[in-house]
């Protein structure tokens, strides 16, 4: 299926929507996640606790972010794609970081926990017909198609990935 279109997702989700380069979930898969695994396994433990700035995010708790972002997306995504109708709500990913256990975890194992989500997420978006990517549904208040949430999936990624490389490497 083709690059979500205005309208399949929200305002907010452009930015991600922009960053992911590609024309499908196969072309996503592709150009994304064997770099990106790539990359976070490259992260040395001693960079771990580091955190840019006071008051920001651990390179853990950034990756333990992330971690629960693709889950609450690909949520999104199988809800949607199930044709459940429900309506999504938000979240707040500081509250959420709060109350993760990033702390208490070595870097190995939030990259372990990231690299099998990834091939788990890999697996489910490539299992997703054109029907069910056309499928759609309301999350955080706004309308979206399980295609949109696929490339806001990697954007947000990418997004991230690029705040790594740029203020935490």
């Amino acid at each position: 299926m083709a690059r979500p279109q205005i309208g399949d997702f929200s305002n907010y989700a452009q930015g991600y929507v922009n960053a992911a380069q590609g024309n499908s979930i196969e072309e996503l898969i592709a150009n994304y996640s064997a770099a990106f695994l790539s990359f976070l396994n490259a992260i040395p433990e001693a960079k771990a606790n580091f955190a840019y700035a006071e008051g920001k995010w651990t390179l853990k708790q950034l990756l333990q972010h992330m971690i629960d972002t693709e889950r609450i997306f690909a949520f999104r995504a199988l809800t949607f794609a199930r044709k459940d109708t429900v309506a999504l709500s938000g979240f707040d990913e500081n509250s959420y970081a709060d109350v993760a256990t990033a702390s208490h975890r070595t870097l190995a194992q939030v990259k372990q926990e990231f690299s099998l989500l990834r091939q788990s997420t890999d697996l489910f978006l490539s299992s997703l017909t054109a029907e069910d990517l056309q499928q759609e549904g309301k999350a955080s208040n706004h309308r979206v198609t399980v295609n949109a949430l696929a490339y806001i999936l990697f954007g947000h990624n990418q997004h991230h990935m690029k705040i790594l490389i740029e203020r935490y490497l």
